[in-house]
């Protein structure tokens, strides 16, 4: 669905209310800052959205290609009640913005020996399939791991993940002693280990970590979470595509009275002492605001501020992604709609990318192929496939990506036809290959889409708060600042940045 540019009155601002605010302005129509603006259109507030790309999504990204509608960003999607929460702020449901599909299986799991595992989020499904490849043992084994993680999210996510943090001793809950006691500030992989011996299983439980920037021998178990979403809660695939999830959301905020300026950068925020009191944009409007939302990269939100991030040991910044867009003329019955094809390193793996800055020699390689649920993705008798290949990001790595992309993407084809995807190469019919320095490029840090790791001391109140020292009304929302990263955690990260904004200023206009 479309977004029409919605620009309200000349200024961009809705007619004040009867206390004579101006508008809360979001910088950014990304999830993160939809459903912040969603939450406060819910609350009462007048709110102007500004975009610099001439649709909404963010880093939910598209690509119109040779008739192939190609998602750029994220392609997995879960805990859809998120979504449901942010539309509910205005009366409305996902149900009615969403045509959601359930993917049984959400991956397939494919390793080196040949063997496949089809991850399933049904209880009893996912039981008898690791009773078929692993035996009676593991299958106990998977269901203490699943109630395991289902103890450790639910403790997580009302005092830990949906949660406002100012300094380390909001940590001190009733739930720490809980999560403790689960062992949610051990190691993920051998939390992991403890429950299924399977190497395959271990690999599917705590692949995930990766996408936090930390391998699973060193990841907090609390990150099992991730876990829990993907294989327990579920993974769905939206009708027309992932970008479906942003015109959703944007097309409820401007029925809720929400002004949406796609097509305009922000250039420079005008202060006045600890205040901002205007955006400005590169067409040249000046925007008055009450309070200011940023969802930008966190660097890039720190330079429109003018402030400098204090702390005693730089920002670590996740690994990044090499991801090849596929328009091909076939497909492959070994394909489900998410297929994570495991190479037989592993721990190598890790080194590769965080320690030694440099290629997986073995890839794992996430394979998306969405026309699998949706055939109208792509021209008829047409498949689309997205390749994501985990990679490290441009300051843990010193490679020209420019010159080294097109002979990778080369290894990553070959690989995959050796992997059973025979007569990939001759298949393709369009393509788009997106490296590191693409991502920089998109004015991301360190070319990566992953913002900052979860180490240790960027998680909880040590990640980088919504609020800014120094600012009186700017807040901050999206995967570098809490909970973190993650189509679940932005929108999260919206709420909380709403939750922010009214705990200033109230809820009514």
């Amino acid at each position: 669905m479309p977004i029409h540019r919605n620009r309200g009155s000349r200024d961009g601002r809705r007619p004040r209310g009867p206390r004579g605010r101006d508008p809360v302005v979001v910088v950014g129509a990304g999830l993160s800052g939809l459903a912040c603006a969603l939450h406060l259109l819910g609350a009462g507030r007048d709110v102007v959205v500004v975009e610099r790309e001439d649709h909404p999504g963010g880093r939910a990204g598209r690509l119109d290609l040779d008739g192939f509608r190609i998602d750029t960003g994220p392609t997995v999607l879960t805990m859809p009640d998120l979504l449901d929460e942010a539309l509910g702020a205005v009366g409305e449901s996902v149900h009615e913005r969403l045509d959601l599909v359930p993917l049984a299986p959400a991956y397939r799991a494919a390793f080196a020996d040949g063997s496949t595992i089809d991850v399933h989020t049904d209880r009893a499904a996912m039981a008898a399939e690791v009773l078929r490849v692993a035996g009676p043992r593991e299958a106990v084994g998977y269901l203490r791991l699943r109630e395991w993680l289902t103890r450790l999210y639910r403790i997580e996510m009302r005092s830990f993940i949906d949660a406002q943090f100012d300094s380390p001793l909001d940590l001190v809950r009733p739930d720490l002693l809980r999560l403790a006691a689960l062992g949610g500030f051990g190691r993920l992989a051998p939390a992991v280990g403890r429950r299924v011996r399977d190497e395959r299983l271990r690999r599917i439980f705590s692949f995930q970590s990766l996408y936090a920037g930390v391998p699973p021998d060193r990841a907090l178990a609390a990150y099992a979470v991730i876990a829990y979403m993907d294989t327990v809660a579920g993974v769905y695939f939206p009708r027309g595509g992932m970008r479906a999830v942003g015109d959703a959301l944007a097309a409820a905020a401007a029925k809720a009275g929400g002004v949406l300026r796609h097509g305009e950068s922000v250039t420079r925020l005008e202060r006045s002492g600890d205040r901002v009191t205007a955006v400005l944009t590169d067409q040249g409007e000046r925007l008055p605001c009450d309070q200011v939302v940023l969802t930008t990269d966190l660097p890039a939100a720190h330079r429109l501020l003018g402030h400098r991030a204090r702390r005693p040991v730089a920002h670590r910044f996740s690994p990044s992604a090499v991801v090849l867009h596929l328009g091909t003329d076939r497909t492959w019955d070994s394909l489900a709609h998410h297929t994570i094809s495991f190479g037989g390193a592993w721990r190598r793996t890790f080194e590769e990318i965080i320690g030694e800055g440099r290629p997986m020699s073995d890839p794992s390689l996430l394979v998306t192929q969405p026309t699998a649920t949706d055939p109208a993705l792509a021209p008829e008798g047409r498949h689309l496939l997205y390749v994501l290949a985990p990679a490290p990001n441009l300051a843990a790595g010193r490679i020209d990506w420019d010159a080294e992309g097109p002979r990778y993407r080369d290894r990553l084809v070959a690989t995959l036809e050796e992997r059973g995807l025979s007569g990939l190469g001759s298949s393709i019919r369009t393509e788009r290959l997106v490296t590191p320095a693409d991502w920089a490029r998109q004015g991301l840090a360190y070319g990566t889409p992953f913002s900052l790791a979860h180490t240790f001391a960027q998680t909880g109140p040590f990640r980088p708060g919504n609020t800014v020292p120094g600012t009186a009304n700017a807040v901050l929302a999206g995967c570098g600042t809490t909970p973190g990263v993650g189509v679940p955690t932005v929108l999260v990260s919206g709420k909380l940045a709403a939750a922010r904004v009214l705990s200033r200023t109230g809820g009514g206009r």
